[in-house]
């Protein structure tokens, strides 16, 4: 789903706006349409409805931007060693098989039935993230036959790195997206 669709922009907003579409749409059908088509009316609206009880779900299980923002700065306080066993630790409560890396361009391995994901996050402190970093995780992605690669930093990236990202297909968790995936729950 393109980021810019309709569909995917209520996805973001809250979840009451798509039940507000809903109720509009409701509405305009029972006064503007000859009654026996009310029912096709109202049924335009499903699609709606469905967004937003996914946008509700959504919300409900997000965590709070007090908590985000408390485990931002945590995390920024904390050293290499806890950090690293920190995110080591959410992704084996995710479910994933999870091997560290001596190596410069990644720090874990995810391995999660036949998918495997490399994740770098020994950078998460920098206050500059550039293409270079990136460039060495797309690179071991391919030596180590990984489907995905993830990027995990506090800053955000520079615009460059953000396009080359989305050009090869690397997951960034930067700044606030860091925050939520340090603060939300495990959903076994």
């Amino acid at each position: 789903m393109s980021d810019n669709s309709l569909f995917a922009i209520l996805l973001r907003s809250p979840w009451w706006i798509s039940l507000a579409i809903v109720a509009v749409i409701s509405l305009l059908s029972a006064a503007l349409l000859p009654e026996r088509y009310v029912a096709f009316g109202v049924m335009g609206a499903f699609p709606f409805l469905v967004i937003g009880v996914m946008a509700a779900r959504k919300q409900w299980h997000a965590p709070s931007a007090a908590r985000v923002a408390d485990m931002l700065a945590r995390s920024g306080a904390m050293s290499w060693r806890d950090f690293s066993a920190l995110v080591g630790q959410i992704y084996v409560e995710q479910g994933y098989a999870v091997t560290r890396l001596n190596n410069q361009a990644a720090d874990f391995l995810l391995i999660k039935g036949a998918q495997r994901t490399l994740v770098s996050c020994k950078r998460w402190k920098a206050a500059v993230h550039g293409v270079e970093a990136l460039r060495e995780l797309v690179a071991a992605k391919e030596a180590h036959e990984a489907q995905q690669c993830i990027y995990l930093s506090l800053s955000p990236v520079s615009d460059t790195a953000q396009r080359f990202a989305k050009t090869q297909g690397v997951t960034l968790l930067a700044g606030q997206a860091l925050g939520r995936f340090l603060a939300e729950k495990p959903r076994n």
